[in-house]
């Protein structure tokens, strides 16, 4: 068991650091490297939920920036079957912290949120390359996401159905000077009915004066919008931060009792230390 937790610790913290990582395509890394990540950031403990959870995450990570195998590089892992020099067909994951139900006034009594794991195929096409005066370069990109929803509690896997998430991503280097980086992420996302019913349906069982029944259905999920900053402290740390908007309204299960906030808000700082890497450099990756 505690192994599990171990890996999902830095899994968890891969991912998180992989969202910070903004490179653009003549930007030199090394193939691998490896350090210490720390991040604090507060959020909903569900889409839509009206009580939010902070979570801190102290953990070590690696990347690594293979040919066809890249760990840590944009996302938790990929294996790029294509890559061209304006788009990249790979394997995406992706992962949402657990949440208990008896800390949850709309879901008091019912069964807990666990860890979510998502796995699935991402097309990634690049849309434009700008080049500014003062202020460094910029990409934007259009990801277009399928993935495959597990649950767990580390005692077994569930599978909660699927996710498409189209993701319109900007990046720039040298924002405001050399050493800062900007992102600007829009995704709007659609799931089947089996995570939604996961998050918002409520069967007989667990009816309550407060609380009435509700079948859930598939469709639309919700919109976030996020912002993210990050600059080189020293040559060795990177300081990072983020703010999201995600925005429900319309969603296909707003009429669940367990669904309580069409706006919700998520924001953290976090801070990554590398340690060690390699001497060889690549681009583009």
């Amino acid at each position: 068991m505690k192994y599990w937790a171990l890996l999902v610790l830095i899994v968890t913290s891969t991912h998180i650091k992989a969202q910070e990582e903004i490179a653009l395509e003549d930007d030199m890394r090394p193939v691998w490297e490896v350090g210490v990540f720390a991040a604090a950031f507060s959020s909903p403990e569900y889409p839509a939920a009206g009580q939010r959870q902070i979570n801190v995450i102290p953990a070590p990570y690696f990347i690594y920036r293979g040919e066809t195998l890249r760990i840590g590089d944009g996302s938790i892992a990929r294996a790029v079957a294509i890559d061209k020099s304006w788009y990249e067909l790979d394997l995406s994951l992706a992962g949402s912290f657990n949440a208990n139900s008896e800390d949850n006034e709309a879901r008091l009594g019912m069964p807990d949120i666990d860890f979510i794991f998502e796995l699935g195929p991402q097309l990634r096409v690049r849309l434009s390359k700008f080049e500014f005066e003062q202020h460094g370069k910029g990409e934007l990109f259009l990801n277009l996401q399928a993935r495959a929803a597990f649950s767990t509690d580390f005692s077994g896997f569930n599978k909660r159905g699927y996710v498409f998430q189209p993701v319109l991503s900007y990046r720039q280097r040298g924002w405001l000077s050399e050493k800062t980086a900007l992102s600007i992420n829009l995704s709007p996302t659609w799931a089947t009915e089996k995570l939604h019913n996961y998050f918002y349906q409520v069967d007989n069982d667990f009816v309550t004066e407060q609380r009435s029944a509700y079948d859930a259905k598939s469709g639309y999920l919700g919109t976030e919008l996020s912002v993210g900053l990050s600059f080189n402290a020293t040559e060795d740390i990177r300081i990072f931060t983020f703010a999201r908007a995600s925005l429900h309204s319309g969603a296909a299960n707003e009429d669940s009792p367990i669904f309580r906030d069409k706006s919700t808000y998520s924001y953290g700082v976090g801070m990554v230390w590398q340690l060690w890497e390699s001497e060889e450099k690549v681009s583009g990756r």
